[in-house]
């Protein structure tokens, strides 16, 4: 009896593990992708030059890349936020309208995930191309820049969001974050989005937890593919993204890691 169960108990985890590789794990990895998506090459594919992982998604917009470009360039914590599960990354909910004084970013700036952090933006292709990048020294640099600035502490829900992050991820690692912008037609876009990330050999927890963060990752990725969508094709709907709205990319405001990001209160916008 315990034999057969013993043998019954392995061939549900296989069988579990078979479908997680075969079936699970392809779909979400390159959600939306058409072959010539997960091949071609993408700004900031040169940044991480030997992935661990590397995570493709694209979808459709109805509305050109002009009209999409003011939603990805005003992303970030104390921003206009991720437009994905605010409870997760954020203090209050993602604005859904574009924001003028958010419009600006230069290649070295700080997207912020948090107070005093976040990726450095290593690409800024306005119409085109966004590419963020992070890794585990400059993580170190921050924490330590943001403890001797005294820089106010993350919301729990981010403070929370960290801890599980840091529980992933080995300290050696490093990552690529690129969005691509593609014309379809005259009045339509493709958004990619792809992640390339090189991650050490880190701990046992570690490898554990890398497919559980892995499809964490793309839950908040598609929901943020979505949202960008869902306002971009509103706002172009009404002519509201084009309302005093110039193509960003000619003033860049410095964003330094040493200095304390500005935090919207919880009753406003993020």
């Amino acid at each position: 009896m315990l034999g057969r169960l013993v043998l019954f108990t392995a061939g549900v985890t296989a069988g579990a593990i078979a479908t997680w590789k075969l079936a699970v794990e392809p779909w979400y990895r390159e959600w939306g992708v058409t072959t010539d998506d997960a091949v071609k090459a993408l700004a900031g594919d040169d940044l991480v030059a030997s992935p661990t992982v590397v995570d493709t998604r694209a979808i459709e917009i109805a509305a050109p890349p002009a009209a999409v470009w003011p939603w990805l360039v005003q992303m970030g914590y104390g921003r206009a936020g991720w437009y994905s599960y605010d409870a997760v990354d954020m203090v209050g909910k993602s604005v859904d309208r574009i924001v003028p004084e958010w419009q600006t970013l230069a290649e070295g700036d700080i997207m912020p995930t948090q107070p005093g952090g976040g990726f450095r933006a290593a690409a800024v292709d306005p119409g085109r191309a966004l590419v963020l990048y992070l890794d585990g020294d400059m993580v170190a640099e921050q924490i330590k820049a943001a403890q001797e600035a005294k820089v106010e502490a993350a919301s729990t829900n981010v403070r929370a969001t960290g801890q599980v992050m840091a529980t992933g991820f080995p300290t050696d690692f490093e990552a690529s974050w690129a969005m691509v912008l593609e014309p379809v037609g005259d009045d339509r876009s493709r958004f990619i989005a792809r992640f390339r990330v090189r991650l050490g050999e880190g701990s046992p927890a570690t490898r554990v937890a890398g497919p559980v963060m892995g499809f964490g990752v793309f839950a908040m990725m598609r929901k943020q593919m979505l949202g960008i969508r869902d306002r971009a094709e509103r706002a172009h709907g009404s002519g509201e993204a084009a309302e005093g709205v110039a193509m960003p990319g000619a003033v860049a405001i410095e964003v330094s890691a040493t200095e304390p990001l500005p935090v919207e209160p919880a009753s406003a916008p993020a």
